[in-house]
């Protein structure tokens, strides 16, 4: 629910802020009195304002000068009452309390919440709550759908079984890349988008996070072709799972906190859960060696913050731009983090830990985009608006990877060698 405080201050303060109005008033009157002395001392060269006494002058300035203090100081008191308005929110996470980069360490939902905050004087404050403590993990859509909350720190792929659509503003297989995703956020429609398909539910949302480029997983047998993914069981969800499970992989959905055990004790042959710095942190390096690196299924994985519209809506514009450039910042710096300490993690897998790090083998990433494209495409056909956003989302791709083809990979295979 919005809650508002600080609309009735009190008797000390607002007797405080009062005293402000009658300034105003002397301030400009001041100038009014400074310039008639210094209109007194030109002649006038009209004959009319020449036959009028100047204690007439004076007269019709002090009145402008008290009419305009006045006129000054009503203005202004309107003005610091609604500065003075200040909401609490709620947010949820369907991440648990303290995990890096989703929420704790820069660009994460604690550091949104702070940035917000200190940007706006305290005037929007924001509780954070990680998955468990106020609603369980993934229900963080209805949460907000309902005002049980405001806001909701997750991933937009959660929601495709609400809307397939949700599926694009997070990561598409064989997709763009962190510098593609924002060009289409920010200046392809992708965000205008992303709202007209949550406007039927009441909703909002922001790109606020993005991890970059995500690991293929880790196996405990290397794969050579496409029939070594045939009966292998593996964590693997989302769209990504599908595509998999249409080329015979048994798919298994565990939450973070159990993927290392079942990956240690053989339930499962293979698990996928973001890069070098969080699969190291939960000790995945030491339940397998082979750590394939094409990140075919989520080439930059983009977290949301999905805001209540009502809620947002009843926002003084000045705090939505507030809440916009502040999502923005936090989807940089948290990309920018993950660059950092991406780097390091895996110098130290491959280096110290004996990781066997590779990308998975041609055969086997064209039949994963082969199937790729079969699901999406039965998933416009059904849908209009999936449609709707998968055009949108490929015409952009399109134009970004030719200009990538002269940038970019240039770069890559003909400088940074």
């Amino acid at each position: 629910m919005l809650h508002q405080t600080g609309a009735n201050p009190d008797v000390k303060t607002q007797g405080q802020r009062l005293q402000w109005v009658p300034s105003v008033a002397c301030l400009l009157l001041h100038l009014h009195l400074k310039t008639a002395l210094v209109l007194r001392a030109i002649p006038s060269t009209r004959d009319k304002q020449r036959d009028i006494p100047m204690t007439i002058q004076r007269r019709r300035f002090l009145r402008a000068g008290a009419a305009g203090g006045v006129a000054a100081g009503a203005l202004a008191f309107p003005m610091i009452a609604t500065a003075q308005q200040k909401f609490n929110w709620k947010m949820t996470s369907a991440y648990p309390k303290g995990s890096p980069f989703y929420m704790a360490g820069p660009g994460s939902a604690t550091d949104l919440a702070k940035m917000i905050s200190d940007m706006s004087d305290g005037r929007l404050n924001i509780q954070v709550y990680g998955s468990g403590e106020l609603i369980p993990a993934f229900e963080g859509f209805d949460a907000v759908r309902a005002g049980t909350v405001e806001m909701n720190h997750a991933n937009s792929y959660f929601w495709t079984g609400k809307t397939f659509a949700a599926q694009y503003f997070t990561a598409v297989p064989f997709g763009m890349n962190f510098q593609g995703m924002n060009g289409w956020f920010y200046d392809g429609g992708g965000i205008d988008l992303w709202n007209e398909v949550y406007a039927p539910f009441g909703m909002v949302a922001f790109p606020c996070g993005n991890t970059g480029v995500q690991m293929t997983g880790w196996f405990r047998k290397e794969i050579k072709t496409v029939a070594d993914l045939k009966g292998l069981k593996m964590r693997i969800p989302g769209l990504a799972g599908k595509v998999y499970a249409s080329l015979g992989v048994d798919v298994k959905v565990l939450p973070g906190g159990e993927i290392f055990p079942a990956l240690e004790r053989g339930v499962i042959d293979a698990a996928e859960f973001v890069g070098p710095f969080q699969d190291r942190r939960m000790g995945l390096q030491k339940a397998a060696k082979f750590y394939y690196t094409t990140g075919w299924h989520e080439p930059a994985t983009v977290s949301e913050l999905l805001i209540n519209k009502a809620a947002w809506e009843k926002l003084p514009k000045d705090l939505q731009a507030i809440v916009r450039t502040a999502s923005a910042a936090c989807n940089v710096i948290s990309e920018g983090w993950c660059q950092k300490n991406n780097s390091e993690a895996m110098d130290d897998l491959v280096k110290n830990q004996k990781v066997l790090a590779r990308p998975l083998p041609d055969g086997v990433i064209k039949a994963l985009r082969a199937e790729t494209k079969k699901i999406l495409d039965e998933a416009i056909a059904k849908d209009p608006m999936t449609k709707k956003v998968h055009d949108s989302y490929f015409a952009f791709k399109r134009k970004y990877d030719a200009w990538t083809r002269v940038s970019e990979v240039q770069y890559h295979n003909k400088v940074n060698v």
